[in-house]
């Protein structure tokens, strides 16, 4: 895991210093090593955190034998070893034993269509010095980042925005629209946007080349498309379980490749017990695992995950603390996103993550489990709701009529939901944390931009057409929270502390094989992640995992209540923070009271707010928030 930095100047020569004081703002990415490589108008910049070959073999920017290709590679391919004997033609002379020199030979070899064979985390740039070409890819899940920005001057990346600031004196931090918009529905920043106008992200499974001063974006994988296989509804459920173990099993043991010490984040439930103990198969000596627990028992996962250790036989570590000690990251939390971040579970995230680097380098997670097997309640939901939607939209307007007669906010959402035209209007609404809150925006933002909605209905027009609600579901939280929203989370989390995270529950051989997976093996009446449920049974005993879904939650409704309410209260009305963000103070602030009442839950709103205030406070900080920028954002 790294960070990574670079730019083509298409009027002038590039500076080795600005790159290197560029590489140096990702300092966390990569404490162990800092490389540059300039030639004219090109640069790029790399901060190292040495997980394989920490030999100096291994220093980027890495320059290929014959000096025409030059890289800067943040992530991990997992399949190296496989592609190195591939490559091997027996007169080829490898400087080391590093992913990074793979990745290298493979597009020499290969071209573009090297990326189809990458199995990993990744995201790189390969500068060609011969052809003066750019060509960058992001990994198909979208488990690491990619920011750049392109202007008639030319093109510049890196792994964080504040990394671009750096590089860019001039380049402007006003805020996109649409990228607003969409923070405010979502809590998140979607790509393509990010929420700075002159900056954009390269989506998850694409790849983009850069050559004199045109830019060229393509995906080159899509999960989207697959369609479920109708006969694997009556397949035998133990070959089903065989073929999943055996993928998965594979996914962990390739991820369990690292020159440094390594473990696993063990929360006691379904997807991280079954990643541990899969982790345990494969290894010959006790596997660590980390978790950190809670004084409060509502909020203490940690007894389910040391019994879960126990029965691994694994070396476990747990951190106790209370919950109100979260409230210390803070500071942390708001200064380590550079874009706002609405998602309070990053709290326990920074957490786990600095408990966990005192003894590791890498840690393996179990991200992914629910959206690609049907963990989430609502998955169930929506599985409700696709009966209602087959009656008539006549039939759907009264039974909204009634639901309004019942004075009870849910009562009101359900009446709201369904008056929606599809369930997937219906899903995208209850998604939303306006809802009928939306009164707090400006008319600027209501008229002037595009919904989150439609936003999420467009990539819903690439699933297959015969798929269920919940299939959908599942595939827009895997196409857009998931690398928006928990895999932002957990890199940067974990950046913080310079650990890196890998999920094998990502790796595209068992995404492809769980699209295929017909809804009867994920949702089976009350029971969510059937299959998979089952396969973490054959390692751990049944009644460990049979418990309700606690979730990586803190207690944000009550915080805003209680000892968060005071600040929340300064910062709301602060009339300063409201001139550059296209909200109404004074029905944000009775939001507040309102939410204070108890009268309604209204926190993931609240926070949103609040974090955008905070980071739109700290972008005075970035480089040019006044100045003119680089002409031109594709």
């Amino acid at each position: 895991m790294c960070g990574i930095v670079g730019i083509i100047d298409s009027h002038f020569a590039v500076e080795a210093e600005s790159v290197r004081l560029a590489a140096d703002a990702l300092l966390n990415r990569g404490p162990d090593d800092c490389g540059v490589w300039t030639s004219e108008n090109a640069g790029l910049g790399h901060r190292r955190l040495s997980v394989i070959d920490l030999s100096p073999s291994g220093r980027q920017p890495m320059v290929s034998q014959n000096g025409r290709f030059v890289i800067v590679f943040n992530g991990e391919i997992y399949n190296f070893r496989d592609l190195r004997t591939q490559l091997d033609e027996g007169n080829r002379q490898w400087q080391g034993q590093s992913d990074t020199e793979v990745i290298l030979a493979a597009y020499a070899k290969w071209g573009i269509g090297c990326i189809e064979r990458f199995h990993g985390m990744f995201s790189f740039a390969i500068w060609d010095r011969w052809e003066k070409r750019l060509f960058a890819a992001r990994d198909r899940m979208g488990e690491k980042p990619f920011f750049y920005h392109f202007s008639e001057r030319g093109f510049a990346f890196a792994s964080r925005p504040r990394a671009l600031f750096s590089l860019l004196p001039d380049l402007s931090s006003e805020f996109d629209s649409q990228a607003l918009r969409n923070y405010i529905e979502s809590g998140n920043v979607p790509a393509p946007y990010s929420i700075f106008r002159m900056i954009r992200k390269l989506p998850p499974a694409h790849w983009l080349c850069f050559q004199n001063g045109v830019l060229h974006i393509e995906r080159y994988w899509d999960f989207r498309q697959i369609a479920t296989e109708s006969a694997w509804e009556n397949r035998k459920e133990n070959d089903l379980l065989d073929e999943l173990d055996e993928i998965a099993g594979r996914c962990v043991r390739q991820r369990m490749i690292s020159d440094v010490p390594l473990g696993a984040f063990l929360s006691g439930g379904v997807d991280s017990s079954l990643v541990a103990a899969l982790m345990a198969k494969a290894s010959t000596q006790p596997i660590k695992t980390f978790t950190i627990g809670f004084e409060e028992s509502r909020f203490d996962e940690s007894p389910h995950a040391a019994t879960v250790a126990r029965s691994l036989g694994a070396d476990h570590y747990c951190e106790r603390m209370r919950v109100k000690d979260l409230l210390d990251l803070l500071p942390l939390y708001f200064r380590e996103y550079d874009e706002p971040f609405a998602d309070s579970s990053a709290l326990p995230t920074l957490a786990v993550s600095r408990a966990t680097r005192r003894h590791v380098t890498v840690s393996l997670s179990g991200d992914g489990g629910d959206e690609l097997f049907g963990g989430y309640h609502y998955y169930q939901i929506v599985n409700r709701l696709e009966i209602l939607f087959r009656f008539p939209a006549k039939i759907r307007q009264n039974l909204a009529s009634l639901a309004r007669t019942v004075p009870r906010h849910n009562f009101q959402l359900l009446a709201a939901v369904l008056e929606k035209k599809t369930l997937s209007e219906a899903f995208c609404f209850a998604r939303s944390f306006t809802k009928d809150f939306d009164d707090v925006l400006r008319p600027e933002l209501l008229c002037e931009t595009a919904p989150f909605n439609e936003f999420l209905l467009q990539g819903m027009t690439e699933f297959p057409s015969n798929l269920a609600a919940a299939e959908q579901a599942m595939r827009l939280d895997a196409s857009c929270t998931l690398p928006d929203d928990y895999l932002q989370k957990v890199d940067v989390a974990t950046m913080a502390f310079s650990l890196e995270s890998r999920q094998p529950l990502l790796d595209q051989d068992l995404v492809e094989w769980a699209m295929r997976l017909p809804l009867k093996w994920k949702i089976r009446g009350k029971e969510n992640k059937y299959l998979l449920r089952r396969l973490a049974y054959r390692y751990v005993p049944r009644h460990i995992l049979n418990r309700p879904k606690q979730g990586f939650e803190v207690p944000l409704a009550e915080w805003l209540r209680g000892p968060l309410y005071e600040w929340a209260a300064e910062q709301l009305a602060d009339a300063s923070a409201y001139r550059a963000l296209p909200l109404d103070r004074v029905k944000v602030l009775k939001l507040l009271e309102i939410h204070r009442s108890s009268a309604r839950n209204a926190h993931p709103l609240l926070w949103a707010i609040l974090a955008l205030c905070q980071f739109s406070a700290r972008c005075s900080t970035f480089a040019g928030s006044s100045r003119a920028s680089l002409v031109g954002v594709q």
